[in-house]
């Protein structure tokens, strides 16, 4: 019985020590949502980008992804962003989706733009790049897929006379 209550309690102590181990975590990498103003973008694709992704200007966590809908008239991947109220970007402002490595996950990453008006509640963005389909580059590099490419033009017709051949005497 007294071996049991040992264990128990070593056990405890361990959930105690890897729960606190998570909160640090947690807590030092910036994890947590971004409470500000709310704006939006509207991209061709958006993939790895989820509610939670990282919105980022110049590398810093400045905003999180929200919420994603998918606009009913264009078809187009609507991402709504809340951004950090201490945070300003001028309304030319573009937005893509950026990678953090190959195998790495997806963030939102703002490039400032040189307006003096700033985007303020439920503004759009004008400029979005969507995200870059890696699997089908890598297969079209693989497997040498050319269907892509266009069979080169025809070269045009010579505008000058057939040079004369000399006749023998």
């Amino acid at each position: 019985m007294n071996n049991s209550f040992v264990e128990t309690l070593i056990g405890a102590a361990v959930l105690v020590i890897a729960g606190a181990f998570v909160f640090y975590a947690y807590s030092r990498t910036d994890t947590g949502t971004v409470s500000g103003y709310q704006v939006i973008a509207k991209f061709d694709r958006i993939d790895g980008i989820s509610n939670g992704s990282d919105v980022r200007m110049s590398g810093i966590k400045v905003g999180t992804v929200t919420s994603l809908d998918l606009d009913q008239q264009t078809y187009r991947a609507l991402v709504h962003m809340s951004i950090a109220s201490n945070i300003k970007i001028p309304d030319d402002s573009s937005i893509r989706v950026a990678t953090v490595g190959l195998l790495g996950g997806s963030y939102l990453a703002i490039s400032p733009g040189g307006s003096d008006t700033m985007m303020a509640e439920n503004s759009e963005f004008q400029v979005t790049q969507g995200s870059v389909d890696l699997v089908g580059l890598l297969g079209k590099v693989m497997f040498n897929d050319d269907s892509s490419k266009q069979s080169p033009p025809a070269p045009a017709p010579s505008t000058e006379p057939a040079p004369s051949t000399p006749t023998p005497q």
